[in-house]
């Protein structure tokens, strides 16, 4: 039996060790250009475009002939996706998956909406990694996988919601007033999807301390963290200095 994982571009992963693994783009619009999310975008054109243009910026989802494309021939598919709640890609995988499975007597494909994005989906695909490599029928596979989904969290320290203003997520003048005085956003995915804000921070450091203060809160002893950052490796590894 070929078992496959696939996922969206926003797990920021292109490729798994002795996994059957594939990835698809989402798009971000910048006014008249579209930077395609794969292994080929020049991510410092498309970062200095997005804080230099003043218009509006978007997303947009791939399609379900994308996703169909990029189950390819296997057996069993674990498709993981973008939160729903800031994109229409759960809902597009979830069209591919019906039209793969018609068409595609017997196979199966397991489509689950991370509710987060990032790091958490990362650490998902790397749960499902290790249960096909420990030989786990497929069922059992997605059934460990919502129980692990329970017991997971994705915790975030934003410099800027300056792109947020920009696709209509968020008042621009709230966006302004966050990105004076060094102010920082510290918050996490809630249970609904949603990135919901708990802490404003003057400067890194008290941004960092509050995300180690809401590690405590959550229970967190041990376990696998995976650190995600734009631009800020040092404040990445003092976070990892913080927490170990």
């Amino acid at each position: 039996m070929k078992m496959k994982i696939v996922a969206d571009s926003s797990a920021n992963l292109l490729s798994l060790p002795d996994i059957d693994f594939g990835v698809v783009p989402l798009h971000i619009i910048v006014g008249e250009n579209d930077y395609i999310d794969d292994d080929k975008i020049d991510l410092t054109a498309m970062q200095e475009n997005l804080s230099s243009y003043k218009g509006k910026t978007s997303t947009s989802s791939p399609s379900p002939h994308e996703w169909e494309n990029a189950f390819g021939d296997a057996d069993v598919v674990f498709c993981i996706t973008i939160t729903s709640s800031l994109s229409g890609t759960y809902n597009s995988a979830v069209i591919a998956k019906d039209i793969y499975e018609h068409n595609h007597t017997g196979r199966k494909v397991y489509v689950l909406d991370s509710l987060s994005t990032g790091p958490e989906i990362a650490l998902f695909i790397e749960k499902i990694a290790e249960l096909i490599k420990a030989g786990f029928a497929p069922d059992d596979i997605y059934k460990t996988l919502l129980e692990y989904k329970d017991k997971t969290h994705l915790y975030f320290s934003l410099a800027s919601l300056n792109n947020f203003a920009k696709n209509g997520r968020i008042s621009p003048v709230i966006a302004a007033g966050i990105g004076l005085l060094g102010v920082r956003v510290v918050g996490k995915a809630s249970a609904e999807g949603t990135l919901l804000p708990l802490d404003k921070c003057r400067g890194e450091k008290r941004a960092l301390t509050k995300l180690i203060d809401h590690l405590k809160e959550c229970g967190y002893t041990d376990g696998k963290i995976i650190i995600a950052h734009n631009n800020n490796e040092a404040g990445a590894l003092e976070l990892k200095k913080l927490i170990e």
